[in-house]
């Protein structure tokens, strides 16, 4: 579990949600620092506020979900209020405080690699605001997506939103995707951590896939593509199928 210290986006969102103008501060491994214009204004964004793809990913939902990197809890929130039943998770402890105290009923402080079967099982598994990059690499993306198969119904989909890392002109971003690549590394394979104030998380691998690389990842698995839902920017939703053996 993050320390105090550590907590950085549980400190972003809580002193937002508590009337503090806060700033989010991406930190990537080669020094490129990202510092978001909205702040965490996203995190909190009414149903009426949010995208065009991210409405249509949400339609795509079915029975109990479980809810990956929940954040401030927009999407749980607005799913537990249409009767779905939620299990929100996140490594950050005070965005789970967070989330409880907006009135999510059922949430869970726990990084994605520690989620199994005991959680029970789901219709839906939810990786929406950029999440698909919590898989962090291939490797460990094939890991978990086997232990999500096993965690999902016959019918269950993961409903996973990403960015295509190479729809970019960013010299800065070109640089990095062929250090990358020199290194081993996918090119969307980024080495961050999020900073405010005096906290600081650990660093950690976040993934973005272009379709053809995740159409790759998912050989070998239990899950196949059912649609992509673009945006107007590189960012997509990737609705996954699961595909049960006859």
């Amino acid at each position: 579990m993050l320390t105090d210290k550590q907590d950085a986006f549980g400190h972003l969102l809580t002193d937002y949600h508590n009337g503090e103008q806060s700033v989010e501060i991406v930190e990537r491994e080669d020094g490129y620092i990202d510092i978001s214009r909205l702040g965490p204004l996203a995190y909190f964004a009414e149903y009426s506020e949010w995208t065009d793809h991210q409405k249509l990913a949400i339609e795509h939902v079915t029975g109990r979900v479980l809810d990956i990197g929940c954040g401030a809890g927009r999407h749980s929130l607005y799913l537990q209020e249409k009767g779905h039943d939620v299990l929100a998770t996140d490594i950050s402890p005070l965005a789970i405080k967070l989330c409880q105290q907006r009135g999510l009923k059922d949430a869970l402080v726990a990084p994605i690699t520690q989620l199994n079967a005991k959680a029970g099982v789901f219709n839906t598994i939810l990786m929406m605001g950029h999440n698909f990059g919590l898989f962090g690499s291939i490797k460990r993306a094939k890991w978990l997506l086997k232990r999500f198969a096993s965690m999902t119904t016959d019918d269950g989909k993961i409903i996973a939103e990403t960015m295509d890392p190479y729809q970019t002109e960013n010299p800065a971003h070109l640089a990095y995707h062929q250090s990358n690549r020199e290194r081993g590394r996918m090119s969307g394979q980024l080495r961050l951590r999020i900073r405010y104030k005096q906290y600081a998380t650990p660093w950690f691998d976040y993934l973005f896939v272009s379709k053809s690389e995740l159409e790759n990842i998912l050989v070998g698995t239990s899950w196949t593509i059912e649609r992509y839902i673009d945006s107007d920017k590189p960012t997509y939703v990737a609705i996954l199928n699961k595909r049960v053996s006859s």
